[in-house]
């Protein structure tokens, strides 16, 4: 697989991606996504093909997720080619083990196995080699075998972790499957380590997530700071094998965190769902009247004075921290009841019962909104909030404290991963600082913040309107695509000595 004499030429491998820039092809169908992934690959690509990158794609043929209306997507749809692109830069992987399926991931262990190992045998059988890539960027576990076959074959591979999810099979499985795993099986992470090929096919399973780390030239996360949290060993769901081979490239210097960005249409000048579009010249009046139409749909108290806190992320007690503002809401709604706070939830989870009924319990229906997730809704609230609630007990990136900022609201988090990249607690007499951070994961460390936060809103109009108008215009400087675009150009022209666009 020779060098492209050309610009090089990057393949990009994901299971997940929410759409792809006009000049790949008519994508208004395309939509496959769980999680965060699906918008950091649509947005990499994205930024990647504005600035003149010789870019491809490879992702499974989610028919039915592609196109619910009609079941089935025509490849022509998808790879269709405008603005004057001469060649098929989407690739989709085709195998009935997905065209049927309503989720790009199972609820069952041994149905995930069986969808990445059809996704990986297109990829590494058809894909590369039609494509011959001078580089092949991969994505989670999913994916993690394909750089022991870019490693036998001398293709630079980049391997990023979204989230550290992994599966594990044999290689009979793996072989089973169609992948000639026997070609580059010393590449792979096993759980045992092998003493040769047939020891090790029936009987030793094969890790996905620390192969792909293990045999990947270089390594990134999304955020530095989540990176040596889990070299440090600061998480106990790190499994071992991947602690040690994230040390392992650290050491070796081909390991990096690179932060991702929120989509470019978080922007509350030009999204068109707010009730009143700002910047950060008008925003004090903007925000209030979205605060007080917020306030009208959802029965909080019309009150465009009143201080209001945001929930964004989803109501999960593993991560999110949801459960540390459940034992003080009450108590912070009450201290500072005359000030008219208000809360507004808009996620998902298991844990939005529970808030429901502290606005019951404690007849808070004015004070207290609890709603399912919904887009529209959640852009009108950022809009809205003055403050967005992140006590996150880990982080890998996060995207609503740099969502927050873009709106003039601020982030209320606990300092860690991601946060910790994109955050600083607020010195106003320095001038410095987006958020209120705290270090201590407990309801007391929340409490604390959101006091801090309080004790800002409180500020003279002028002087809290200084900072607000020089939060936005840095984040909207720094949270952006072209930002994340940049950071992983360098990484490619790293490992491919030479420039990736000419």
């Amino acid at each position: 697989m020779p060098i492209s004499e050309k610009k090089p030429r990057v393949l990009i491998v994901t299971p997940e991606v929410t759409y792809l820039p006009d000049g790949m092809g008519n994508m208004a169908n395309i939509t496959a996504k769980a999680g965060g992934l699906a918008d950091v690959s649509a947005a990499l690509v994205s930024a990647l093909f504005d600035q003149g990158g010789d870019v491809h794609i490879a992702l499974p043929d989610y028919r039915s997720i592609f196109n619910s209306n009609i079941g089935s997507v025509l490849k022509k749809e998808f790879r269709a080619i405008r603005n004057s692109v001469p060649e098929e830069r989407i690739h989709l992987a085709e195998d009935r083990a997905f065209y049927y399926v309503n989720h790009v991931y199972s609820s069952y262990g041994w149905e995930n196995t069986k969808l990445s190992l059809a996704f990986q045998r297109e990829v590494i059988n058809n894909i590369v080699p039609a494509i011959r890539p001078d580089l092949i960027h991969c994505n989670d576990w999913m994916t993690g075998l394909i750089p022991a076959m870019a490693r036998k074959y001398g293709i630079p591979c980049l391997f990023t972790i979204h989230n550290i999810f992994s599966v594990k099979d044999t290689l009979a499985g793996i072989e089973d499957r169609g992948i000639d795993a026997a070609s580059f099986w010393k590449h792979l992470y096993f759980e045992h380590g092998p003493n040769n090929y047939e020891e090790a096919r029936e009987f030793n399973p094969v890790d996905f997530l620390s192969s792909g780390v293990f045999a990947a030239h270089y390594v990134n996360t999304v955020s530095p700071t989540f990176l040596q949290e889990m070299i440090d060993g600061r998480h106990h769901f790190v499994k071992y094998p991947l602690q040690q081979e994230l040390r392992n490239k650290s050491e070796a210097g081909c390991a990096v965190g690179v932060l991702n960005s929120p989509d470019p249409s978080y922007n509350p000048s030009t999204d068109k769902v707010l009730p009143r579009r700002y910047n950060e010249k008008d925003q004090a009046p903007a925000k209030r009247d979205n605060k007080l139409y917020l306030q009208q749909a959802l029965g909080l108290m019309k009150d465009a004075k009143a201080p209001m806190f945001f929930w964004p992320s989803r109501l999960d007690t593993v991560q999110k921290g949801c459960q540390i503002l459940a034992e003080i809401l009450y108590e912070v709604v009450s201290r500072y009841w005359d000030k008219h706070i208000q809360f507004v939830f808009v996620a998902n989870g298991e844990f939005q019962q529970y808030f429901n009924e502290i606005k019951w319990r404690f007849n808070l229906h004015d004070r207290v909104a609890v709603c399912g997730f919904d887009e529209r809704l959640s852009r009108v609230t950022y809009g809205a909030a003055d403050f967005v609630l992140m006590p996150s007990a880990f982080e890998p990136c996060g995207l609503p404290q740099m969502i927050g900022p873009i709106y003039g609201a601020l982030p209320v988090a606990h300092d860690t991963g991601g946060i910790h990249d994109t955050i600083e607690h607020i010195n106003i007499k320095e001038d410095t600082g987006n958020g209120f951070l705290f270090k201590t994961f407990d309801s007391g460390g929340l409490y604390w913040a959101i006091d801090q936060a309080m004790q800002f809103f409180s500020l003279p109009k002028r002087v809290k309107s200084h900072h607000i108008k020089r939060i936005m215009a840095h984040s909207k400087e720094t949270f952006n695509h072209a930002v994340t675009a940049r950071n992983y150009i360098s990484l490619y022209e790293k490992m491919l000595r030479r420039p990736f666009i000419n």
